[in-house]
């Protein structure tokens, strides 16, 4: 029976992540690039200043919604940092070569614009009911922006989503925290996810308020602490660091040799796996994110410029350094994948710490992957079933965290892949159709910048016009 399901996913996985979807996911967040302007690129000072800079002065917020704009980045990031920035990055390596790192770039620079779009759309369309009760993603603006007519599609969407929240944001995060704690300091796996069902379940009955709560404490520490570890790994090993770049350049258009343990890796492999754990690390194009963004008292496209922050530190900054840290020791060669070659590595690096900061942040990074993707999958499957579905979708994810801490990892990471493929694909169509409701809502929030007197940081450097009287 197993065996006949293995062999079906893979079948499936393979029509999944072959050209066509590639296409669609590449093409999507390409084409939403050319229709914003390339405002990922031409705004990134713009998108710092009215991110990041707001939280350092007073900022006026709206009244709508249950977390502040903040809270559902960190929340949306406590989906998107997970084990895909440690042990995605590390299978993508092990599996695709060097050259897997180049296609995860190349996901999440245009990405950047995908998940701008999300984000944007997750809030204009959100829906609010009498009692202030805020709900909205990728199904309602399905739904309230292509029309009645494409509530099939929405439909489809949120039950996949929430069938994908038990891979992506359940057995694999609770499979890769068991077999690190069971490998770094004897943990038996069972252990582990009776632990994992206790805490989450005491985090996500609090709804989404505890859990932006939490995720606003660990989220961005860990991150920290993750950073300067890798950073302290480059220093040491820092004139590696040019071979390094040029291995992820030279393999990402070519065959990559076997050396060592590795078996070597062709670019259909790099791209496949590059892609795939890209898209599994910072979630754009899967929508999910979405979901928790329409939560934010902000603006529309205010809290796009969150989103596209979102991708930008998942991937361009994080899932770099870990893919650096494995090149520059030369870990590679040892044959071995995920979580175990990233945390050969950082030992490797710095002797006697660097375990136990990938460890910590297995542990914390996939703790608070968990607590958001239960909240993407009950909101998701409660767009399909109704309110009546939330608890018991609750103590079906909680059940779930034990199977994953003891299943098995490869079939687990094949799983999820599917399941993240499939899910997309309605998400992706949306988007496009509704580009030009976000060139709007661009046009729109540009126009109220320069009306309030703010220069918008574009290239040419125009001043500002006056202020309207």
């Amino acid at each position: 029976m197993i065996h006949s399901f293995v062999l079906f996913n893979d079948w499936l996985n393979s029509i999944v992540w072959g050209p066509p979807f590639m296409i669609l996911l590449v093409g999507t967040g390409l084409y939403l690039t050319i229709r914003l302007g390339f405002f990922q690129f031409t705004h990134l000072r713009f998108a710092w200043r009215h991110t990041f800079g707001n939280l350092l002065r007073r900022t006026v917020h709206h009244e709508i919604g249950a977390i502040s704009g903040f809270q559902a980045v960190t929340s949306a990031m406590a989906a998107t940092v997970g084990v895909g920035n440690i042990a995605g990055v590390a299978t993508a390596i092990a599996l695709g070569g060097p050259g897997a790192v180049f296609w995860m770039w190349v996901v999440a620079l245009v990405g950047m614009a995908t998940k701008l779009g999300e984000a944007t759309l997750g809030l204009k369309y959100r829906q609010v009911d009498s009692d202030g009760k805020v709900s909205g993603g990728v199904f309602y603006y399905i739904e309230h922006g292509l029309g009645k007519r494409w509530k099939w599609l929405a439909l489809i969407y949120a039950f996949l989503s929430g069938l994908a929240a038990f891979g992506i944001g359940n057995m694999v995060q609770a499979n890769t925290m068991a077999h690190a704690l069971e490998a770094s300091v004897g943990v038996p796996n069972w252990i582990t996810g009776l632990v994992v069902m206790v805490l989450v379940g005491i985090v996500t009955l609090g709804g989404i308020q505890r859990i932006a709560a939490t995720a606003e404490r660990i989220v961005p520490t860990m991150a920290i602490i993750y950073v300067i570890g890798a950073i302290g790994v480059l220093v040491s090993f820092y004139d590696q660091i040019p071979a390094a770049f040029g291995m992820i350049f030279a393999s990402a258009f070519t065959t990559t040799s076997a050396i060592g343990g590795f078996a070597g890796a062709t670019m259909a492999m790099a791209i496949r796996y590059g892609f795939a754990r890209g898209i599994f690390s910072n979630e754009a194009g899967l929508g999910s994110a979405s979901i928790v963004h329409a939560q934010a008292r902000s603006k529309p496209y205010t809290q796009g410029l969150w989103g596209m922050w979102e991708v930008f530190i998942d991937t361009l900054v994080i899932c770099t350094l870990t893919a650096l840290v494995i090149l520059v020791t030369g870990v590679i060669q040892t044959g071995q994948t995920g979580a175990e070659l990233t945390t050969s590595a950082f030992a490797t690096g710095l002797p006697g710490i660097g375990g136990w900061i990938v460890l910590i942040a297995i542990v914390l990074f996939s703790y608070s992957t968990m607590l958001t993707w239960n909240f993407y999958g009950e909101k998701s499957w409660e767009y399909v079933f109704g309110a009546k579905i939330v608890k018991p979708y609750r103590i079906l994810f909680i059940g779930f965290l034990f199977l994953g801490a003891i299943g098995g990892l490869t079939t687990i990471w094949d799983v999820a892949d599917t399941l993240n493929g499939l899910m997309a694909a309605p998400n992706l169509i949306a988007l496009v159709l509704l580009a030009g409701v976000l060139v709007k809502e661009k046009v729109q929030y540009m126009r109220e910048i320069r009306e309030r007197g703010e220069r918008d940081d574009a290239e040419d450097k125009s001043p500002p016009p006056p202020p309207i009287p």
